[in-house]
């Protein structure tokens, strides 16, 4: 079953969101705000595949419950909810943990869409066959792609299953520029229909986690009107 929490305070968004999950196939589970929210993932011992929530909530807000839920998974799928003036809130969401946002008001089309996409990348890294080469070695990272871990100099880095799936494709085209498009086809799909900044932020979040001074880079490279590329 496909199970996904539902944070959102206002109650007529939250009903129009579950019947369209449901009428999707979702086991849902509702929140009426932030800490209920927090609550209700430790009751299930984060039992949840997807992970759905909104920026402004009482008790606690979004990037709150973002960051807790974070915490406690690294596998879980997170998307935020977010108006067209939260645009920082877009990006701050995206650097403490969410793997996507959905500006509202949005269709249930275009919900659906993203929901259902993050779904099947959760599914896809739980379901991976294991890998015959099952380590990469760059210098001083190791990729682990049975484990689906990074370590650099032996001590572990701790990385969102997004974080993973852009790690290994650096790792596997080491010196290659690739570009956001690319990126975000290989990560997110083609059929995805996001904006291509999401690359940008969650580069941006990867160099905090790999590079020893994020904001001099010496290994996750702008190509300036390209894109990036990995540096040994």
């Amino acid at each position: 079953m496909k199970k996904i929490l539902v944070a959102e305070d206002e109650s007529a968004i939250r009903e129009f969101i579950v019947i369209n999950l449901k009428r999707s196939g979702y086991d849902v589970t509702e929140a009426a705000d932030g800490a209920e929210a927090v609550r209700l993932f430790d009751e299930a011992d984060g039992d949840f595949d997807v992970c759905l929530l909104d920026i402004m909530m009482p008790e606690m807000d979004g990037i709150e419950v973002c960051k807790e839920l974070r915490k406690r998974s690294s596998t879980v799928g997170i998307i935020i909810l977010t108006a067209k003036t939260e645009e920082i809130d877009k990006v701050t969401g995206l650097l403490v943990g969410a793997d996507d946002y959905v500006t509202k008001p949005f269709s249930p089309a275009e919900l659906m869409a993203r929901v259902d996409a993050l779904y099947r990348r959760v599914e896809m890294v739980s379901a991976a066959p294991e890998q015959p080469q099952s380590t990469i070695t760059l210098g001083e990272f190791t990729l682990d792609v049975r484990s689906r871990t990074l370590t650099k100099n032996g001590n572990p880095i701790e990385l969102t299953q997004v974080e993973f799936q852009i790690m290994e494709y650096f790792f596997n085209n080491p010196g290659a520029a690739l570009s956001r498009t690319d990126i975000l086809q290989q990560v997110w799909g083609s059929s995805y229909f996001g904006e291509e900044k999401i690359v940008d932020v969650n580069i941006r979040r990867l160099r905090m986690k790999v590079e020893d001074v994020p904001s001099s880079p010496q290994h996750l490279m702008t190509i300036w009107g390209i894109g990036y590329k990995w540096v040994n």
